[in-house]
């Protein structure tokens, strides 16, 4: 028991290095990295991580990761697109990719990707909010990080038949305000125009 309480307070003061990259600036030893974070997590029910294609949805424009040494401990990734909602175009940073390795979970550093992932919208890439789709179990660790839970039918192309169209009204949809706040959300039907994220 002793133990597992030294580890608890180790894990609270991680000190973690966040940077923000382009998709195609990414270093080798930062794909090595994510790579091995996401296969880690996933391979074992969705074979290898691809990253420009990761487990079927639409890749990521940008990354922000989480560095703790060498090693990279978080992630999360967002692509710029024009969607339309209630027939109204809407750049959104289209957010996926979320992940913190199992040692670093529960210090912080998921929120911390968000945040500085909203103010890559903002600053690097100019767009209006950050939208993403989720499980409802994780939709309170969105909403603690400022994003807003909305209620719209969804509809995008497949994961795995991108021939396909997936309409979806029972997710959970959040977005986040990025140069416009969340009160100036078209109200409306989502057309994701491609992949979810």
């Amino acid at each position: 028991m002793l133990h597992r309480a030294k580890i608890a307070v180790m894990s609270v003061n991680l000190n973690v290095n966040l940077t923000v990259n382009q998709h195609s600036l990414l270093s080798g030893i930062a794909l090595a990295e994510m790579r091995r974070l996401f296969d880690a997590e996933y391979r074992a029910d969705f074979g290898d991580w691809d990253p420009d294609g990761p487990y079927g949805y639409a890749p990521a424009d940008w990354h922000v990761l989480a560095w703790l040494g060498r090693r990279l401990v978080g992630h999360v990734g967002f692509q710029r697109r024009v969607i339309e909602v209630g027939g109204v175009e809407v750049a959104v940073a289209g957010t996926g990719g979320m992940l913190v390795a199992p040692e670093a979970r529960g210090c912080g550093v998921g929120k911390r990707l968000l945040f500085r992932a909203q103010r890559s919208m903002i600053k690097d890439a100019k767009l209006d909010f950050g939208y993403l789709g989720c499980r409802p179990a994780v939709v309170g660790f969105y909403e603690s990080a400022g994003w807003v839970r909305i209620r719209a039918q969804e509809s995008h192309t497949d994961r795995l038949d991108p021939a396909l169209t997936v309409v979806n009204d029972s997710s959970p949809i959040l977005i986040c305000p990025a140069l416009r706040p969340v009160t100036e959300w078209p109200n409306g039907d989502v057309d994701l125009r491609g992949g979810a994220w």
